[in-house]
């Protein structure tokens, strides 16, 4: 059988990378996309240039959407159009400019895999991250919203929201909101990318054939609902 492919962007580190490197042991062809130092470098904000992409690497089978950026560090009321822009670009337009790219392939042959990374700021809301954690709930909602559009093709589209866990993305996180989101985990402690990576491992598998719209947490039982 031909293996598997799989595309999965803000490859070049942290989640991305971890998830990048557990698809692979499972024998998938996994193509990182990233800014910079992945296998193909492209913005996702850019449609034109996720076309491109597609066509160079081809169909893809699996898409895992990590791509994102943290944005402000300060209260709402602080906050500027501009900062929202920017977060909303790239965390859920991004998402969606890649599951318009690849996602009709996958409904055409009948089989596919859509995970999205969230965050438990989308379901909790963060003090002092607000444009991130609205971004975050974007991505829970339309992730939602397009498992039940899919539901009969046999793409399956599920999103995953990890706590607090230890990646590049987090040096830009002030130190006082890093101690306060930490300290809602019960089990004391940030979670690691290779546990993550898990997760997205079998959402992107066969295993898993009846769960679609879904919200996967991963969060060393911060998650309350």
């Amino acid at each position: 059988m031909t293996a598997k492919t799989a595309l999965v962007t803000g490859g070049a580190r942290g989640l991305g990378a971890a998830t990048a490197e557990r698809l692979r042991a499972d024998g998938l062809k996994v193509t990182t996309l990233d800014l910079q130092g992945a296998d193909v470098c492209a913005d996702v904000t850019d449609v034109q240039a996720l076309r491109h992409v597609a066509e160079e690497i081809g169909p893809v089978d699996v898409l895992v959407n990590s791509a994102g950026i943290v944005g402000p560090n300060k209260a709402l009321l602080e906050t500027v159009p501009e900062e929202w822009h920017q977060v909303f670009e790239v965390n859920v337009l991004g998402t969606v400019n890649t599951i318009t790219t690849f996602a009709p392939g996958m409904c055409e042959r009948g089989w596919g895999r859509v995970v999205n990374f969230a965050s438990m700021a989308g379901k909790d809301g963060n003090p002092h991250l607000s444009v991130y954690s609205a971004s975050k709930a974007a991505v829970i909602a339309l992730t939602k919203s397009l498992g039940k559009e899919l539901a009969t093709s046999g793409v399956l589209v599920n999103a995953i929201t990890p706590a607090v866990i230890a990646t590049p993305m987090n040096d830009s996180t002030a130190p006082d909101v890093l101690a306060h989101i930490t300290g809602l985990i019960p089990m004391k402690r940030i979670g690691r990318p290779k546990e993550v990576a898990e997760l997205v491992a079998f959402l992107a598998s066969d295993k898993v054939s009846f769960s679609t719209g879904a919200v996967y947490d991963i969060s060393g039982g911060r998650a309350t609902y």
